[in-house]
């Protein structure tokens, strides 16, 4: 079984500027190479996890989607950083659907295409539905980014560059 780092995109990943699919648009959270470097040199499987409902709502389309993350991952392959895998739910908060978090669907296809050990693997995210979702699926290793009062994650930093000091095996 592998082991694996769960992310969010927006807030985590880039700076969350609402329904950002222009690559003029998206830019990198600071700390944001150093960290998934650290994380890789520790043999974590790279997971983005992400709900967007821009797809949804018409603001963009999946191949927009497709092509800012196809950048996205040039990008990162640039200074040496390989993401393993990008799921994302193209839905709305309405549609009902089992992968916008918080539900866990994201989560659960990927523990199951790349055999991933919930006990040994860590979710990053922006957003209470983010520790949900991982919650939902066992992994308790749960990190929130900000300041969110009574948060559900095991740990709350303000930085991204500060889960370096928590994620260390």
């Amino acid at each position: 079984m592998q082991k694996a780092v769960f992310l969010d995109r927006d807030g985590v990943i880039n700076i969350d500027k609402a329904y950002v699919y222009r690559k003029e648009d998206f830019e990198f959270c600071q700390g944001v190479f150093e960290v998934l470097k650290h994380f890789q040199s520790l043999g974590y499987l790279l997971i983005i996890v992400t709900n967007q409902s821009g797809i949804a709502r018409g603001y963009y389309s999946e191949k927009d989607f497709e092509t800012l993350m196809t950048w996205v991952q040039e990008e990162l392959l640039h200074v040496n950083i390989k993401l393993d895998a990008i799921y994302h739910c193209p839905h709305a908060p309405d549609d009902g659907c089992s992968c916008r978090k918080p539900k866990s669907g994201m989560l659960e296809e990927a523990i199951r295409a790349f055999d991933i050990d919930v006990r040994q693997s860590w979710m990053i995210g922006d957003k209470p539905s983010d520790i949900e979702a991982a919650r939902h699926v066992g992994i308790e290793k749960t990190i929130l980014i900000g300041n969110t009062p009574n948060s559900q994650a095991k740990y709350c930093v303000n930085f991204l560059l500060d889960t370096i000091d928590l994620i260390k095996n």
